[in-house]
């Protein structure tokens, strides 16, 4: 029967897992029998600088965990030496190092994995292991930015290298946007001017008639 040290260690050991699995976004679950030190080594490498935790765990310690969480589904997976990569930052980190490592080197076996708090298939493992990484990601969308980022910094340039200060060029704009004002009112303006013309030319028309009537009265008058 365990010591009460034992039991207490193996207890702390299981909360600790718990935790990483808490805050694990995706964690892939694999058997490393048959890796030679300089090949562990290597993978363990390359996984760290891919900001994925790794750790050698015994089946029995990680199924309590992993009951704590929800994530019983995985004992069908907890069979042999296990070892398990998990990260809190990349989702995609920890299947594309496993895969990519896999394929160089069939002695690691990817056995199960869980993303977000549900166990994926095999086959979702390998499809997550194909998507581009977070990195990837964002220098595809730097990428695509760049052009018109590119066009913007040429065009500025220019105006620096034509002795144009930006400044200057915004008032210039302003000032010719202010000359242009007054032309558009005075065209609106003119055919106003226009319509009242015939008005004018008509008043005088009436006065001669006005002039033939008045001796006409004065005749009457008399």
């Amino acid at each position: 029967m365990p010591s009460a040290k034992v039991l207490e260690a193996k207890k702390a050991q299981v909360a600790e897992v718990i935790e990483t699995l808490k805050e694990a976004q995706t964690g892939v679950i694999v058997d490393y029998r048959g890796l030679t030190v300089e090949e562990d080594t290597d993978l363990r490498t390359k996984l760290r600088n891919a900001n994925v935790k790794y750790f050698v765990i015994k089946n029995t310690l990680l199924l309590r965990a992993a009951k704590e969480v929800g994530l019983e589904a995985l004992e069908e997976a907890l069979h042999g030496p296990t070892a398990i990569a998990v990260s809190s930052e990349d989702a995609v980190a920890p299947a594309k190092v496993l895969a990519d490592y896999a394929k160089e080197n069939e002695k690691l076996e990817i056995k199960s994995g869980f993303m977000d708090g549900a166990v994926m298939t095999l086959d979702e493992i390998k499809k997550l292991a194909a998507t581009p990484n977070f990195e990837t990601l964002i220098a595809k969308m730097m990428g695509s930015l760049n052009s018109p980022i590119s066009a913007l910094a040429r065009t500025l340039q220019a105006i620096v290298d034509g002795g144009v200060e930006i400044p200057d060029l915004i008032a210039k704009q302003a000032g010719e946007a202010k000359e242009e004002a007054p032309a558009e009112e005075k065209a609106e303006e003119a055919p106003a001017a226009e319509e009242a013309a015939p008005a004018a030319e008509e008043a005088p028309a009436e006065e001669p008639k006005a002039a033939e009537e008045a001796p006409a009265e004065i005749a009457d008058a008399e």
